[in-house]
This record gives structure tokens, sequence and C-alpha cells, in this order.
């Protein structure tokens, strides 16, 4: 059974399903004017964030200077009229006051605009992933078309690049133990036939059914999603569509494949106990070395929380059917019923290649076409959801830090440190005036955004 759910966010949360979100007025007045099929042709959605936070931030700035000028009056005007040594002490105790607020606005000001700058690169970066992995798909269909012949060395370039990647990111994060998942394992073997035995029958029918069961239904049952700016989402669903997409072409479409990878001539059918039984012994192998290097000689450390594995990203997936029955299960038999668990499904999943995929080229396409359609699905149901609502909390937690930062200025505003406030002023602070309310930042939320 694959785990590689995207990445864990964190090993002890769930991603299975995602929370309804709410999005601002002013974003859903963006989605509105701009239709999602017209965007490639007008701004991107992080340039229109990029002019959103600009123009926020450049008032900001505006109101913060026109608001420290008219303190700077005010302190002006108290010490003109403060001829006594103690109204000279308060006038340089209120001029301490004013310097400390003006040196903590600059301080957020600051924090703020590096913060931005910092998006900024997460940008560029996220565009790059963006344009790489739209290529891949549109490269993708034109071998598939024209050359199909490349197809499994445009897998092999792109695992060069996005496993390692992965590896070095995963060990930053201590996520290191994911690595010896099942779906690299079932990679490596991908590879193994692929470049050094290409001849191998027995090879050839384990890659085939390891690569439609295991890590083809991991793109349902883990939900994986096609989502082209977030660079570790592409890598996960690139171990799990490619290798069957990649067996599929050399199976039905390569023209040759015989020559090529001989080992098809040796099986011109699949035999179902055969293929099951082969494919269940390479399995067997891997849980065996998986249960010795991991979940015995690391146990200290993944006990002490140090580490995360599959198992324990599992067991504290509450809300996932494999989640809710581990939990049921006494303590002492999990690991052995994760295992067994794992090894009925990869059998069950790889019964449709074993009957069906192998001899059939049209129930193949459709097959692939269908767990194509569910990454899709979901990341859709991510830019919607999960971006919309992120971008939400960051206009709510700019907000707060605004209403913070006035009320702040408020408090050590002169008529606030003198206790004097004449009838015709106007309150410094806008939060504290009671003739006029301040207009939001952000569009109040309603209920109905609240929830779907």
């Amino acid at each position: 059974m694959d785990t590689d759910n995207d990445g864990p966010s964190h090993p002890y949360t769930s991603s299975n399903t995602v929370p309804p979100g709410y999005f601002s007025a002013s974003f859903e007045r963006l989605i509105r004017e701009n239709e999602m099929a017209d965007w490639a042709s007008a701004f991107t959605l992080f340039d229109t964030l990029e002019t959103f936070f600009d123009a926020r931030i450049d008032l900001i700035q505006r109101a913060l200077t026109e608001h420290r000028g008219r303190l700077r009056i005010k302190a002006e005007e108290a010490m003109n009229k403060m001829k006594t040594p103690a109204g000279e002490d308060l006038a340089e105790n209120l001029d301490r006051e004013m310097q400390k607020f003006r040196i903590k606005v600059q301080q957020r000001l600051t924090k703020l605009s590096s913060t931005w700058h910092s998006t900024k690169v997460v940008q560029t970066r996220e565009k790059v992933s963006f344009f790489f992995g739209v290529m891949s798909v549109f490269f993708s269909a034109l071998m598939f078309g024209m050359a199909p012949e490349w197809v499994h060395i445009a897998y092999t370039l792109q695992a060069l690049y996005l496993l390692p990647l992965r590896a070095y990111r995963y060990k930053k994060r201590d996520w290191h133990y994911f690595l010896f998942d099942m779906c690299y394992y079932a990679n490596i073997l991908n590879f193994l036939f692929l470049w050094v035995f290409p001849s191998s029958a027995p090879l050839w029918v384990a890659c085939y059914c390891l690569s439609h069961g295991t890590l083809a239904s991991a793109v349902i049952t883990w939900r994986n999603s096609l989502v082209f700016h977030d660079s570790d989402k592409v890598t996960s669903l690139f171990i799990h569509v490619y290798p069957p997409f990649t067996f599929t072409v050399i199976r039905h479409f390569y023209p040759g494949a015989e020559q090529r990878f001989p080992a098809l001539l040796e099986v011109p059918h699949m035999s179902p106990l055969y293929a099951i039984s082969l494919s269940g012994f390479l399995y067997l192998i891997w849980q065996m070395l998986y249960w010795k290097f991991v979940l015995v000689n690391r146990r200290k450390k993944i006990e002490s929380g140090q580490r995360a594995t599959s198992f324990l990203y599992l067991l504290n997936a509450k809300k996932s059917i494999i989640g809710s029955f581990l939990s049921k299960v006494p303590q002492k038999h999990r690991e052995a019923a994760f295992m067994g668990g794992q090894l009925l499904y990869s059998i069950l999943t790889e019964l449709p290649a074993v009957f069906v995929l192998y001899d059939s080229p049209f129930w193949s396409n459709a097959f692939l076409l269908v767990i194509f359609s569910v990454s899709v699905w979901n990341g859709g149901g991510f830019y919607i959801e999960v971006f919309g609502r992120k971008f939400e909390k960051e206009l709510e937690a700019l907000r707060k830090e605004l209403a913070e930062a006035t009320a702040r200025s408020g408090r050590s505003s002169p008529n606030g440190a003198t206790g004097m406030m004449t009838d015709d002023e106007e309150p410094i602070s806008p939060q504290l005036s009671p003739r006029r309310k301040p207009e939001p930042l952000v569009a109040p939320i309603t209920e109905d955004k609240k929830t779907q």
C-alpha cells in the first residue's frame, strides 16, 4: 500500500479531507471578472496578488506618514504651551514615546516588505514548476501519439531530476523514512527492467502488475493532485502515473517493442496465478526489508517522534478508513495488521491489470484516463478550496496587524498621554472615533462564505 500523499504536511496530521473554506468579496469579484478560461491571456493569479498587496502596502505607508505628521503637529503645539519645568518633562516624555512608536512602525514595515520580497522568490519558483509541469504533460501527449519509443526515456530523465530533489527535501524535513515506501521500491524495479534486465520476463510481469496496481491506485486512494505550481505534488503524481503510462505504451503502442524489450516475447498473455504470485513475492521482499530496517532498527527514533513513517501517518489519520481500522486493533498487533492489509491491497489492485488491461489497449487507455482525471479533479479542488482559503487567511492576518498598530498609536497619542481632548478635535485612532467607523481593508466575512 502506497502512502505518498504529496508529502506529509506534518507526520501526525491527516490531509485526506479538506474542510470547507471561503473567499473574500474582492477575491470573488476577481473570479467573476476574470473567468478561469481567460486567465491564460490575462494576469496570473500571482500577479494579481502582487498588485493587491503592493497597493495596500502603499496605502498603509501613506496613512502612517499622515498619522505621524498629525502627531508631530500636536506635540509641537503642546510643547509651545508648556512653559513650566513639569511641562517640559512631559514634552520630553512625549517625544520619547513618539520616537519609540516610529521605530516600531518602521520595524513592522521592514518585516512586511522582507516577507513580501521572499514571497516573490517563492512565486518565481512556483512559476517555473508550473511551466515545466504543463510542458511535461504536453510533451508526454506528443510522444504518446508521435514517438512512443521515447516515453520510457522521458520517464527516466524526469525521474533523475525529481527523485533526487525529493530525497534532498525530505531529508531536510526529517521525512526521509517515507522514501522507503513501496512506490519508490516499485520505481527502482521499473528502471532495473528498462535499462539493466530488459530480457527478464519475471521482472517484466512484476513491474507491469505493480505499476498498474499499487502505484496507479494510489492516485485515487491517496488523493494525488495535479497542482502544477507545487513541485512536491507534481513529483508525487509523477511517481504514481508515469509508470503505468510507460508500461502501457510499451505493451500496446511501442512499435517493435519486442526487439528493445525481449521479455515481451515470453509473455504474450498474462497468467493470473503466476503474475500475482510473482509480484506478491517481490512485495514481501520489500515488506520484510522495510520491517527490519525501519520498524526494528529505527524504532527508538520513531517512538521518540524524531522520525515519521507511513505507519504513524496512517495511524493518526483518524478520518481515513485505514486509520480508523488501525486505531481499533490492539497496539501489539497493529504493525502486523498494517503489513497484512498492505499485501491484500496490493493483490486486489493488480487484478484489473492481470485479467483485463494486459490484453486490451482500449481498457488500458480508459484506465489511464480515469486515474489522470481523478488527479485533475483533486488539483482543481486544491486551487479552489485550499489556495483560496490560504489567501483569505493572509489578508485576515494583515488586517489584524494593522488594527493592533492603530490601537497602539491611539494609546501613545498626545491627547491620550494627557487625558485631554477638546470637542473640536478629531480622535487620532479611527477605532476610538465615535463619529465614524473605518473602512476595513478586507471585506467583512459573512456566514454564507464560511460554509459551503
